[in-house]
């Protein structure tokens, strides 16, 4: 297998070799598709099915994942909801890691109150916890790790071996969009199922909305395409190729984006108005708390180049507040039991500057006050 950059850089190229020989890969819009003959296909029949850019990108999604294959859909949510519909039922519960993107924690709710499905809350650290909480109904480990929006790292092969020797049946599945398989590759560390939000890091460039789900062996793939025929929730083709060109510069932006954040983390300990710094070390989202006393409002009313926005991971640089926007469904204790108060600042480190990042964090942290 080559190098992940090689993978990436090429991803694409060849497709077209038979017709024209173009380089990058060509879009495909057409619905439907001539059949040569009764009983005959080319291997595309219907666009819901398969489409030739499509499998393209869910070709290479599955190589750098490390998955027996891949599956591109709408929007994360929708990868999220074609993972769960697949392998859970009613009766089932799940286990999720406590501290997740706030839209995860609405669809489960939705899932106990209209398929009864349950689940269990893990801090991602005790152990016996979890190895309490599993019985003969658990079918499912959710890990969203580093988590969004309080960075909690999870070991995941730790998890995956502890919960595999209890039953192998069991399936471990990761949010792994917040590092990007260029930082982390979930499969390789045990996990049997690993999410994307496309719409972040894999795109890259805050203009498309996409997510995907990776499998780890052909069985779960099988029930995967089985089930996405039927709900549909697929990528269209301009989407699909819009990823695959932005997948080519996915390493040296992941790059780029963690070098700028380790700079900005370190930078932020050394500045009054920041209590707090939450950054796993690598990757480029940073959470901090502004100080007692300093106006969360007028900090963001003082950025000049970050823009405050619900996304992460685009060339653009973005600041969330949780509290009121990704989390804001989340009941009042249940944020303040995670940390997540109305003073903690969300940073998607961008491809700007550093310095120029920096010094705008800087001159609107001291506004705020």
């Amino acid at each position: 297998m080559a190098h992940i950059d090689t993978i990436l850089a090429q991803g694409g190229n060849g497709s077209d070799d038979q017709k024209t020989g173009a380089v990058v890969a060509p879009i495909y819009f057409s619905t439907a598709f001539r059949h040569p003959g009764l009983g005959e296909s080319t291997g595309f029949d219907y666009a819901r099915l398969q489409t030739p850019t499509r499998q393209i990108l869910e070709k290479q999604l599955a190589e750098i994942e490390y998955g027996d294959n891949a599956f591109a859909v709408s929007s994360g949510m929708a990868a999220i909801d074609l993972l769960f519909s697949t392998f859970l039922k009613k009766g089932d519960n799940f286990i999720t890691s406590d501290d997740l993107y706030g839209g995860s924690f609405r669809y489960f709710d939705d899932l106990v109150e209209k398929n009864g499905i349950d689940y269990y809350l893990w801090d991602g650290t005790d152990f016996n916890y979890l190895k309490q909480k599993i019985n003969s109904k658990t079918r499912l480990i959710w890990l969203e790790t580093p988590s969004n929006p309080t960075m909690k790292i999870i070991d995941i092969k730790k998890v995956a071996d502890f919960v595999h020797k209890i039953d192998s049946k069991i399936l471990v599945a990761v949010d792994n969009t917040f590092l990007s398989p260029i930082l982390q590759n979930p499969i390789k560390l045990g996990a049997d199922l690993v999410v994307h939000s496309a719409t972040k890091y894999l795109g890259g460039h805050n203009d498309i909305l996409a997510g995907v789900v990776v499998s780890s062996r052909s069985e779960l793939s099988k029930s995967l395409q089985e089930n996405l025929i039927t709900r549909g929730q697929v990528l269209d083709p301009f989407s699909c190729w819009l990823l695959l060109r932005s997948l080519k510069t996915l390493s040296l932006r992941v790059q780029r984006h963690s070098g700028s954040a380790q700079y900005i983390a370190k930078a932020l300990t050394k500045i009054n108005g920041v209590d707090k710094i939450l950054y796993p070390g690598l990757g480029g989202m940073i959470s901090f708390y502004l100080s007692d006393g300093y106006d969360t409002d007028k900090f963001l009313q003082g950025l000049k180049l970050f823009s405050f926005a619900e996304s992460l991971g685009g060339a653009e640089s973005l600041i969330t507040i949780p509290s009121i926007q990704t989390h804001h469904d989340m009941s009042q204790q249940r944020r303040n039991e995670l940390g997540i108060t109305d003073n903690l600042v969300r940073v998607s480190v961008g491809l700007e500057d550093k310095d120029d990042l920096l010094d705008d964090l800087k001159q609107a942290i001291k506004g705020a006050k």
